[in-house]
């Protein structure tokens, strides 16, 4: 096990979503997931510019909150990303969900079809009770407007945190974690657990008629490993499609601002420390630097963008 003394991510402060629109985003989180707006702020300057690694950018930052979790919409108003591939499937590299937890899975699924959502899920799946790390587990897939894939999910009471089952009047709860396709599980071990000090809190191997109505994918079957920071929070799930493979790599001229990328913020405990330690083991950097924030009004002081294995955007920060 770690020791606090170790390099290592503590939590997952938000999740950063490239939009086409941050105002139509908005409004479909607000309103379909009840999301809350926390803040809608526009940067520019040389240290965004260094991060994300575009020439003069002019990025408006919409960060919401559900229970305790964060997003961010970022849309980029002086360049034009590429849409997300419209044939797009769970098991192709650059497939990441959000998950979504419910406290009541029709409600919910009820509420979010008044909204013209585009299913992935056939409608509500239910993991049977055979799968031990998962079963009783009620989860359904969709898009959100530009494409970003998106995970209702309901816990059982032996299943999920316990914050997940404490009683309270709303329907939409928080944010679980965030899944990612993964090519090579033992890889992505060595970059989340090895490098950035995650932990493995469950594996799971889930398949049959549910997993392949769940993913739309025909005869689904994916090795599911759960990771946790330190601090808990957010986690990271990585989704090793066994059946029917590995999808499509992540293009590596896809850049931060097309629409399919999505940020995972880690709040590390020493940047200049964990940065040598990525530089030893060959990670590759979108930023030029490590990146100083002077302006107190931005939510960290350090940042650092990198690449996970499967080209993964992960923003590494520090408060």
């Amino acid at each position: 096990m770690s020791s606090q003394t170790d390099v290592q991510v503590q939590r997952i402060r938000a999740i950063g979503l490239t939009v086409t629109n941050c105002d139509r985003s908005l409004n479909f989180y607000t309103q379909a997931l009840l999301f809350e707006l926390v803040s809608d702020i526009t940067i520019e300057g040389e240290d965004y510019s260094d991060l994300e690694d575009i020439t003069r950018a002019k990025i408006r930052i919409v960060t919401l909150r559900l229970g305790d979790e964060f997003i961010k919409l970022m849309e980029y108003l002086n360049v034009k990303g590429k849409p997300i591939p419209s044939d797009s499937q769970s098991n192709d590299l650059w497939f990441q969900h959000l998950a979504i937890v419910v406290s009541n899975m029709d409600r919910a699924y009820a509420h979010l079809r008044s909204f013209p959502v585009e299913p992935i899920s056939v409608a509500p799946q239910t993991i049977p009770p055979e799968n031990e790390a998962s079963g009783g587990v009620c989860a359904f897939k969709f898009k959100d407007p530009d494409g970003h894939d998106l995970e209702l999910i309901w816990f059982p009471p032996d299943k999920g945190k316990e914050k997940w089952h404490q009683k309270n009047h709303r329907l939409f709860l928080g944010i679980d974690h965030s899944a990612i396709a993964v090519s090579n599980t033992e890889q992505s071990l060595h970059f989340y657990r090895d490098l950035l000090g995650m932990q493995i809190d469950s594996r799971s191997l889930n398949w049959r008629p549910t997993q392949a109505r769940l993913d739309n994918l025909p005869g689904a079957e994916v090795r599911i490993t759960a990771l946790r920071p330190i601090q808990d929070g957010v986690g990271i799930e990585l989704l090793d499609y066994v059946v029917p493979g590995k999808g499509r790599p992540i293009p590596s001229d896809w850049k931060s601002w097309d629409i399919a990328k999505v940020q995972i913020e880690l709040v590390v405990n020493n940047l200049e420390q964990l940065v040598d330690k990525l530089q030893q083991n060959q990670v590759q950097f979108v930023s030029s630097r490590i990146v100083q924030f002077s302006d107190r009004s931005f939510a960290y002081r350090q940042g650092c963008l990198v690449k996970d294995p499967d080209g993964h955007s992960i923003l590494l920060i520090v408060e």
